[in-house]
């Protein structure tokens, strides 16, 4: 009888692999030697589709950029709803892979998907009538903003011990032990809110500009 094939290695299978890695256990636990475990292969057999651990890590980036939809730039939504609805996705691409933020954050680099990205967003401004620069900013701006959300949760942060928050040192802190229980609900009103302080101030400015949103 045969014996059963292994699954040939391929750079999704990898990418796919360490990107689970990375979600579950960090950044820390991504090595070669731990990913070639994993995919059940010799750590030389990684060499073949990737040179170094900072190209995997970079290779992991870039297939969650490649998560974001871009499609609102494409369908003739108003710059503001399309950017609106771009960071949502964005938002719920970075919060499904929390641990590879710091790694986006560098920026995009070399990796396609994430230059594919900013692209499209800078694309779609200098359309709709902002000039280039302001158009680099906004594009600056959204994955500050973007970015700064899905580093850790505000709400997270708040231990859900109430004596924690004696009210002789923090008086208006008595319900904040609360927070961490309504975590999801008062991180995604907060990232609406901030996005739409964002996108309102840019509808002003573009206002200035002499045009319609």
């Amino acid at each position: 009888m045969a014996r059963p094939r292994k699954p040939l290695l391929s750079i999704d299978r990898i990418v796919a692999t360490a990107r689970a890695l990375v979600d579950t256990e960090g950044l820390a636990a991504l090595s070669t030697r731990r990913l070639a475990a994993e995919l059940g292969v010799s750590g030389p057999s990684l060499y073949n589709h990737f040179r170094t651990k900072d190209e995997i890590l970079e290779a992991v980036a870039d297939s969650v950029s490649a998560q974001v939809d871009l499609s609102m730039f494409e369908d003739g939504r108003p710059w503001r709803t399309a950017l609106h609805d771009w960071a949502v996705s964005y938002r719920t691409a970075l919060r499904d892979h929390p641990n590879i933020v710091p790694v986006l954050a560098r920026g995009p680099g070399r990796r396609p998907a994430a230059l594919r990205l900013a692209d499209a967003v800078y694309g779609a401004m200098v359309e709709a009538g902002w000039p280039p620069a302001q158009a680099t900013s906004i594009g600056a701006l959204m994955r500050y903003f973007i970015m700064g959300s899905a580093l850790g949760s505000f709400a997270g942060g708040f231990v859900d011990d109430r004596s924690a928050y004696d009210p002789a040192d923090y008086p208006h802190l008595g319900q904040a032990h609360l927070l961490a229980d309504q975590q999801e609900k008062v991180d995604e009103r907060a990232f609406e809110t901030g996005l739409a302080a964002l996108l309102d101030g840019l509808t002003q400015q573009y206002e200035r500009l002499g045009r319609t949103a």
